[in-house]
């Protein structure tokens, strides 16, 4: 900017390239969210899917897993806190 003009010239100028650069970017904004939903729904094309048998097989394993690391960390906690009671107790 040339250093003539004066402040209140020097605001307008820098508020009208920011509303510019603005403007232009909320332009580009639905083209690329159209891209970003049809580039995902490509990429889950490719995706190779479970069959129902092994999503349910899957599940029953997670299932189990889950149950018997519950078990084992609420023992845990039993003994832990039976131990602790008994030597500070």
């Amino acid at each position: 900017m040339p250093e003539s003009m004066g402040l209140g010239a020097r605001i307008c100028v820098k508020e009208a390239v920011v509303a510019k650069a603005e403007k232009s970017i909320k332009r580009r904004q639905p083209g690329k969210i159209r891209r970003f939903f049809k580039e995902t729904i490509g990429e889950l094309r490719k995706v190779s899917w479970p069959t129902r048998q092994e999503a349910t097989s899957l599940t029953k394993v997670v299932l189990i897993v889950v149950v018997s690391m519950s078990a084992l960390l609420g023992l845990l906690d039993f003994i832990f806190s039976r131990l602790f009671a008994l030597i500070l107790g």
